[in-house]
């Protein structure tokens, strides 16, 4: 039997293609889904994938043939996550690519995603951010390790890597607000990070012109296994029943200092309850 501590490592990062942040979140369609033409790769999803790169790069890189690979779901846009993902350092993407995805909440993409990890086979770590900056429920990792039958970590401030005499473990620190704790596992195992575990690289030109060359592929719900009414809105346990556009700010109260600005400023303050 072949000793698993000494082969490569198959890693998987989810990345996922959201809103950018500096633009307005719009709701859109009679479905009152995300509007995500202006969408980019979400920066938490960096933290995870930086934290992929230095592991493979603390035990050998890839001579030791380890692999990383970028897997995300949605439409076709979509695919500029992984894209991005390879570009910084990813040796391969997928793309869960489906109309029935439209919708789906976070039930149905750990299902999805669930059912890509099983697809592509033997895979000894999923890495994902601790939330996604779109939705930030924090629920697919958990729901994602269940559906594996997977050991869970979650938001680790620090993650380490020891190869044993026949596996290998995963050493995480999670960091509350007044403690830390240190949690181990033995892989494979479901690791989500936070944005205080590293600082993601950008992709520099040598990492975009090899990109082009890593291989991409484009899986449809069939193809993984996945009933289409079990996700989108279709298997969504959750529903948005209205929304309504964020009402304007309204200007606040100026204070003029006119010899008694100190005292009005109190006063004010003292109004509103904040003294």
């Amino acid at each position: 039997m072949e000793d698993a501590s000494q082969v490569g490592l198959d890693i998987v990062v989810l990345v996922k293609h959201v809103p950018d942040a500096q633009f307005d979140r719009h709701i859109s369609g009679e479905d009152r889904t995300t509007d995500r033409n202006e969408s980019i790769l979400s920066e938490l999803d960096e933290y995870a994938l930086e934290a992929a790169l230095q592991l493979v790069e603390a035990h050998g890189g890839d001579a030791a043939g380890h692999r990383i690979t970028a897997v995300t779901m949605g439409p076709a846009g979509a695919v500029s996550a992984v894209k991005k993902a390879l570009q910084i350092g990813a040796h391969a993407g997928v793309h869960l690519c489906d109309d029935a995805l439209a919708g789906s909440d976070a039930a149905g993409t750990s299902r999805a995603l669930a059912a890509v990890v099983s697809h592509l086979g033997a895979v000894d770590l999923v890495i994902t951010g601790m939330a996604s900056t779109d939705g930030e429920t924090s629920l697919v990792p958990a729901q994602l390790a269940e559906r594996l039958e997977l050991p869970q970590v979650t938001f680790a401030s620090s993650l380490e890597l020891e190869r044993g005499d026949n596996s290998w473990s995963l050493t995480a620190r999670r960091d509350g607000d007044v403690y830390s704790e240190t949690v181990e596992a033995t892989l494979p195992a479901v690791v989500s990070v936070t944005d205080q575990i590293n600082e993601p690289r950008y992709p520099n030109f040598k990492g975009i012109m090899a990109a082009k060359k890593k291989p991409l592929t484009t899986l449809s719900l069939d193809e993984v296994g996945v009933a289409p009414g079990e996700v989108g809105l279709a298997g969504a346990w959750t529903a948005v029943q209205s929304a309504d556009p964020r009402p304007p700010r309204s200007q606040g109260t100026i204070i003029s200092d006119d010899g008694d600005a100190g005292i009005r400023l109190v006063d004010f303050l003292a109004a509103q309850k904040l003294l």
